[in-house]
């Protein structure tokens, strides 16, 4: 089963401007080939339908971890994505009540993606940067171990070239920030499937790391996860399960490039940074028209809930 807390693996930044086509192309990060949605249900459904659980109990924990992790990751470039369609929050709108009669989204017909607006109202939805929807034929779960981990190893080499792609098309300082972290995160889980791997056949298949061969140092905002030593670390992303993951990832060492340091294993999950509050926007009708009805009745629907 899953906890959820509210909460972000990361706070992003404000972007500076709203930027539609700028959260199309966040949108390859989690819809397309090597997105989120990707890494999130390869590793859900190979955890699901993992043979021997007990007797390959580390290998079975890595999946099973990195597959919370990717869901938070998945959360995460969604945030992003609303965030570059919302822009700044201004509070003009809504105080406003929001008029509609002069056309105030007739950009909207030149935006790449303009059923991000028309049909989202700005928030992302699990489809790539030309708006193809995500499909299951992006998933593989063999029910062989070796095979899905080796799998595992390519999609999180190919999601490495996507986000750097996708992040040299980017100036905004919210779509970089999901970029930079995602590049230091995916590492750690193509270098925790490189080690699997390494365990069970001998193959130093480690050493193509990293695979694009690019130090992450080189990109700005990479370097502060460095510095507090994301790279090294692998979380449970529970209370008291999957602690296995030590077998694999403690007692090793740290990719080429990246800041050295003891590989350890967090019992639990990143302390996270608080979600960002879309402003509503009358004039498209999120969360509605005349939104101050909710807002009165929302605080006695909390009151009564807490009474029940």
């Amino acid at each position: 089963m899953f906890l959820r807390v509210d909460k972000l693996q990361i706070e992003l930044p404000v972007p500076a401007a709203q930027d539609p086509n700028a959260a199309a192309a966040l949108q390859e990060l989690l819809g397309g080939k090597y997105g989120e949605m990707s890494t999130l249900n390869n590793y859900l459904f190979q955890s699901f339908n993992f043979r021997s659980k007990d007797k390959l109990k580390p290998f079975y924990s890595l999946v099973a971890a990195i597959t919370a992790e990717e869901l938070g990751r998945v959360e995460l470039v969604s945030n992003g994505v609303a965030m570059l369609n919302n822009g700044p929050d201004d509070d003009s709108d809504e105080d406003e009540g929001g008029d509609i009669s002069d056309a105030p989204y007739e950009d909207m017909k030149d935006i790449r993606l303009a059923a991000a607006f028309l049909s989202n109202g700005g928030g992302a939805t699990p489809v790539n940067s030309n708006g193809v929807s995500w499909s299951n034929d992006c998933v593989t779960t063999t029910g062989n171990v070796i095979v899905d981990l080796l799998h595992n190893f390519h999609l999180e080499c190919g999601a490495r070239l996507h986000k750097l792609r996708v992040y040299s098309t980017l100036s905004d300082p919210t779509g970089r920030e999901v970029c930079g972290y995602l590049l230091v995160r995916g590492s750690v889980h193509a270098h925790a499937y490189a080690l699997a791997l390494k365990k069970l056949t001998g193959v130093d298949i480690d050493k193509m790391l990293p695979t694009p061969n690019i130090n992450l140092d080189q990109i700005p905002e990479c370097a502060k996860y460095l510095a507090e030593g994301s790279h090294r670390r692998l979380y449970t992303f529970s209370p008291d399960d999957f602690t296995e993951i030590k077998g694999i990832w403690e007692g090793e060492k740290t990719l080429p490039g990246d800041p050295k340091g003891a590989l350890e294993v967090v019992e639990g999950m990143p302390d996270g940074g608080k979600i960002h509050q879309l402003t509503g926007i009358p004039s498209a009708f999120t969360p509605d028209y005349a939104p101050e009805e909710m807002f009165e009745i929302a605080p006695g629907s909390t009151r009564n809930r807490g009474n029940a």
